[in-house]
């Protein structure tokens, strides 16, 4: 007698959290400065209350990543993630939620600069959400926001997944990175979209 095949939650929850756990295995032993920035996880009562907040059924991806970390601190050199991003905290999430939820409902014609299902997830740092990525938890899919366009309706990536398997690889094998290149910082991950200048000299990127 054979079980019941995976659900489709299942098998996102399993590749989220594979892909977060070579990430996280990777920074905990070549970028210490940025092992410091992590939260640890949320707890289901936290993810709960955030639905609640907002009214949006988190996808289970999302759900997985949270459950393994929830947000970074903040502190220079927050945004380790893929491409220069900050992962938001939670309570970051529902602010940012609400702002632009209201500045939507100002409109009165069809101007569309936020839907209800989308869920912010990472932002410029830990402290400025003036632009980022969130997720159409209709679709599953990554795209960007910023302050003046404020929405980009083509994807980014096509899943969360997408993104953190892409990061991982890229950490792993830093030559076949694509979209952008990994490098350190004094012990702080640091990618090539995101050097500050006065880091310049400091940068050493990843080779395999």
């Amino acid at each position: 007698m054979t079980g019941h095949p995976p659900s489709t939650q299942d098998i996102e929850t399993r590749q989220v959290t594979d892909a977060w756990t070579r990430i996280e295995t990777w920074i905990a032993h070549h970028a210490p400065h940025t092992q410091g920035l992590l939260l640890t996880g949320a707890s289901p009562d936290a993810v709960t209350g955030l639905q609640r907040q907002t009214g949006v059924r988190i996808p289970s991806s999302l759900k997985a990543l949270w459950a393994r970390c929830a947000g970074t601190r903040s502190a220079r050199h927050s945004t380790f993630l893929m491409g220069g991003h900050a992962l938001m905290r939670l309570e970051t999430v529902a602010a940012k939620y609400s702002q632009e939820m209201s500045h939507q409902r100002l409109h009165t014609d069809d101007t569309v600069t936020w839907r209800a299902a989308w869920i912010p997830v990472f932002s410029f740092s830990a402290d400025d959400q003036t632009s980022g990525l969130y997720m159409d938890t209709e679709t599953g899919r990554l795209c960007r926001w910023t302050r003046y366009a404020q929405h980009h309706p083509e994807p980014e990536y096509e899943s969360l997944t997408d993104y953190l398997e892409e990061m991982a690889d890229s950490l792993e094998t830093p030559d076949l990175a694509t979209s952008d290149k990994p490098g350190l910082v004094a012990g702080a991950l640091v990618w090539g979209s995101m050097i500050n200048p006065d880091d310049e000299h400091l940068w050493t990127p990843l080779t395999a």
